[in-house]
């Protein structure tokens, strides 16, 4: 009975889904524990991070009882949505800059997850990279599943919401270009539903083929195009309204750019290569982010 009970909670996707949400609720209780024990007079950038690290924490201990690092996956849109909505709350943020920047990061946020929600399968399957990741590294591999898997991506995120915590700190003004940066994260949220709609749609009617259709058919990781735009538009919102005083708060923007370009775009590639001999052809022909103009 206890095996079959243990079998149930990691291939049950019901369950799967519910112990995920309770170690979200756990670890934003975590948070904000965290962030009210900090010492005040600390810069405020400092607290936050304490709250978000601690978060991150008790995230990886879960992934690491239920032996599932995909465990982390909704981090990365949750996260940004649960602190900076805080936050408004506690800094009782009203300005238009920053109303316009909690309804961009809310409706990327609502959409990723749901993303995450649809592909989840259960706790017994967990994302091929974090497979190869414990396959090569099996001694340290606890290591490697917190700073690499876990850690990491805290990091980027946190630096890339750096322009969204000073929007809500200060009021600001609007103007012309703080709703150009705006439509941009829309824009991007907007590429990101089209692509991964698409993406679903063709692995289901051609399983195992290289998708070019729609948005594909232009870019090789529309999905990712759309997310380096979004975290820009976060950042285009605070120097629209703040100038070069916040020109340094793009630095998460800039290192979230390198981390999909640099690391998961080659990943992502390597694989496709080996498992689709189609790819080359597509991948000559099809502009990595952006589209070739000059095709041969």
């Amino acid at each position: 009975m206890k095996k079959q009970r243990q079998q149930h909670i990691f291939t049950s996707r019901g369950a799967g889904f519910w112990i995920i949400f309770w170690i979200y609720i756990v670890a934003t209780g975590i948070g904000v524990f965290t962030f009210l024990l900090t010492n005040p007079e600390w810069p405020m950038l400092w607290r936050l991070f304490c709250a978000d690290f601690a978060a991150t924490i008790f995230v990886w201990l879960g992934s690491a009882v239920f032996k599932n690092s995909s465990v982390y996956d909704p981090y990365w849109s949750v996260a940004p949505v649960i602190l900076l909505t805080i936050l408004a709350v506690y800094w009782h943020a009203v300005s238009l800059p920053a109303l316009l920047m909690l309804t961009a990061i809310w409706v990327w946020g609502i959409r990723l997850t749901l993303n995450w929600a649809i592909t989840f399968r259960c706790l017994s399957v967990q994302d091929w990279r974090y497979d190869k990741y414990k396959q090569e590294f099996p001694v340290i591999w606890q290591l490697v599943n917190f700073t690499g898997i876990h850690l990491m991506p805290t990091i980027i995120v946190f630096l890339a919401m750096i322009p969204a915590v000073y929007l809500l700190q200060y009021s600001f003004t609007a103007n012309a270009w703080t709703f150009v940066a705006f439509f941009l994260c829309l824009f991007a949220a907007f590429l990101q539903l089209v692509s991964d709609t698409q993406m679903h749609r063709f692995r289901h009617e051609c399983p195992g083929q290289v998708c070019n259709r729609g948005v594909w058919r232009f870019s090789r990781h529309p999905n990712y195009l759309g997310e380096i735009l979004m975290w820009w538009g976060i950042f285009g919102i605070l120097y629209s309204v703040g100038g070069s005083t916040y020109l340094w708060t793009a630095t998460g923007a800039f290192v979230n750019t390198i981390l999909f370009v640099f690391i998961s775009i080659p990943l992502m590639e390597k694989r496709q290569l080996k498992n689709k001999p189609a790819y080359e052809m597509y991948r000559k022909q099809t502009g990595m982010l952006f589209p070739k103009f000059t095709q041969k």
